[in-house]
């Protein structure tokens, strides 16, 4: 099968690649592992996470985008052609057409590089779209209706507000809060309270299996395995859903804020069937548990966790590259 369109939502966390007609067929995390000697791409994906904190001094892992944009721009470059090639697998005689969803809030300098790094990668024809409206076609909201709709995605590296009518985006927001964040305040709260020095894939495993977003009466708890701070010596102790609320209050009112701002921006037309209809998450930090009843407290707002949340974004970017010309004045840029 000759593959002439690719999805990708370019992710700070994870790179998600969508085909059409054969769905999401890579999920992987943006982490690259490139040599210090000779600055040769060594593992891509899965296999270079598998690196992170486990390094030698020759060999560096880490990932190319922060706060959802491009920070290096010729590992971002690799990354997305190892993914492209990946995705259309074997030998291939066409270069496709890529399209890659974007945070709402980049300067047109960020989406110049992603379009020239995707155009770099192997692309024939680069299309860029605003992650806010690909997540709403992927949570299967009427974006086109006549009607407000409200999406908050929250990814790793930021989180996107946006009400859409019509469309398009009548108001937004962007923060450069999301999972990371919650991750390095995980680790950061568990220094500070216990002693005990531990890695980003550590923070993560804690923040997924037992973080809350608002304080739970079943507490949950876990064992967890690090450095001691004092003696240097291996430790283990044992933290609680408590502690990881605690450690990311801060990050939670930054969305809450930016939540508020959109509400606040809003038309009052719009704002009246935001009420009726609710708001809807998307991305993978809305899997944090009760994260939407801590919005539709904070709002007053019901919020609803869309299906399958972590794919709405590359879905979206999927139906969109299907759908061009239903989709034109959504789409951002194009080369």
């Amino acid at each position: 099968m000759l593959i002439k369109k690719i999805g990708i939502d370019l992710g700070t966390t994870n790179v998600l690649v969508h085909v059409p007609k054969r769905g999401v067929i890579i999920n992987e995390p943006s982490v690259v592992a490139t040599s210090r000697i000779d600055k040769k791409i060594l593992a891509v994906g899965r296999e270079a996470k598998e690196m992170l904190g486990r390094t030698p001094d020759t060999i560096i892992a880490r990932r190319p985008l922060k706060d959802g944009v491009i920070a290096d721009y010729r590992t971002t470059e690799a990354m997305l052609r190892y993914f492209i090639n990946k995705a259309l697998g074997g030998v291939h005689l066409f270069r496709p057409e890529v399209m890659v969803a974007v945070p709402a809030g980049i300067t047109s300098t960020e989406k110049r590089a992603v379009i020239d790094a995707t155009i770099a990668a192997g692309a024939r024809a680069a299309y860029i779209i605003k992650e806010p409206i690909v997540a709403a076609i992927g949570a299967n909201i009427p974006i086109g209706s006549a009607s407000g709709h409200m999406i908050i995605d929250i990814g790793g590296g930021t989180s996107e507000m946006a009400v859409i009518s019509l469309g398009g985006i009548v108001t937004s927001t962007s923060v450069r809060i999301g999972g990371n964040k919650f991750d390095a305040a995980v680790a950061n709260h568990v220094r500070k309270k216990y002693g005990l020095a531990i890695g980003e894939r550590t923070s993560e495993e804690i923040k997924i299996e037992i973080g809350s977003a608002l304080y739970m009466e079943d507490v949950l708890q876990m064992e967890i395995r690090g450095r001691d701070m004092v003696s240097g010596l291996p430790k283990t102790i044992t933290v609680t859903s408590n502690d990881v609320t605690d450690a990311i209050q801060n990050e939670l009112e930054g969305i809450i804020a930016a939540v508020k701002d959109v509400l606040h921006k809003t038309p009052p037309e719009l704002s009246a069937d935001v009420i009726d209809k609710g708001i809807i998450l998307s991305g993978g930090s809305s899997l944090l548990r009760n994260i939407d009843q801590l919005i539709s407290r904070a709002t007053g707002v019901a919020a609803y966790v869309a299906d399958e949340p972590l794919l709405c974004v590359v879905k979206g970017t999927g139906i969109a590259l299907e759908n061009l010309e239903s989709y034109k004045r959504s789409i951002l840029a194009t080369k």
